[in-house]
């Protein structure tokens, strides 16, 4: 899958995350197993899919195709890291949460512009 597939499917999986965090109710236990399980099934192709961007992202930013800086490509790694478990517990602030959704979605726009 190319880069610009692959920002695009992620862009796709941010806008569903963000509707999940804002029209779901935290869990009742944290430590439900069952909870935990079906984040776990839902979760997984996107971290691998995320994976597999940031590699991708950072040969285009190292071989200078794109304008953004390699240290933009692992934040905006850790911080779709952050919204994943953030929407599916609930546990940050609507700001804090919207701050990380537009960091990521920034950075996502700049380099599909780039590319």
């Amino acid at each position: 899958m190319e880069l610009r597939e692959q920002t695009e499917l992620l862009k796709r999986h941010l806008t569903r995350l963000k509707d999940i965090f804002e029209h779901s109710t935290p869990p009742e236990n944290t430590k439900d197993k069952e909870f935990f399980q079906k984040v776990k099934e839902e979760t997984n192709p996107v971290y691998q899919l995320l994976e597999e961007w940031e590699e991708a992202a950072l040969e285009v930013v190292k071989a200078r195709k794109a304008k953004v800086h390699p240290q933009q490509v692992t934040s905006t790694k850790e911080n779709m890291e952050l919204v994943l478990m953030h929407s599916y517990y609930v546990d940050a602030r609507r700001k804090r949460f919207m701050e990380l959704h537009n960091s990521i979605l920034y950075v996502f726009d700049l380099l599909l512009s780039e590319i």
